[in-house]
């Protein structure tokens, strides 16, 4: 198989296999770039784009951690607070996503509440990679089957979206 350009594999993860955490990691650094990208323009078109995507990004990745990552980390390390504090979490992120999701950006409000979910992201991005990853690379999960399904379970909600 022939390898992509960055731009157009984003959702297509078929070429090449990633373990589960890989999978993630891509995930938290693209979103990372979208808020960059967002904090340097000043265009409105370009503003609502970006939050379209990185509302569309949070909210399918969260989802797949939910249906599948956290559910199988959770049985293997026998977690009983990581993947509960990270879910409930994500329900903040929903919850802030469903505020500008689709909403045009009319100023320091809606500016103030990406700023606010970008760094809401930041914080659960590092507390997964600094705690749950390692836990759960450290369990005999089987990292790139999970990785794979999540990988299909992206594309399926992807496709969902279009």
């Amino acid at each position: 198989m022939t390898s992509t350009p960055k731009n157009t594999a984003k959702h297509n993860n078929s070429a090449k296999i990633q373990d589960a955490t890989a999978l993630l990691h891509s995930d938290h650094v693209l979103v990372s770039g979208l808020f960059a990208q967002y904090e340097k323009t000043r265009s409105t078109p370009k503003k609502m784009e970006l939050v379209s995507q990185i509302c569309a990004e949070l909210t399918v990745h969260a989802q797949v951690e939910e249906e599948i990552f956290y559910p199988a980390v959770k049985q293997a390390l026998k977690d009983k607070e990581l993947v509960p504090e990270a879910t409930v979490e994500h329900a903040t992120l929903k919850e802030l996503i469903s505020q500008v999701e689709g909403v045009p950006p009319d100023g320091e409000m809606f500016n103030a509440k990406i700023k606010v979910l970008s760094e809401y992201v930041k914080h659960h991005v590092k507390e997964e990679e600094d705690e749950i990853f390692p836990k759960a690379k450290a369990t005999k999960l089987d990292m790139a089957a999970l990785g794979a399904q999540m990988a299909g379970r992206k594309q399926e909600l992807f496709a969902q979206r279009a």
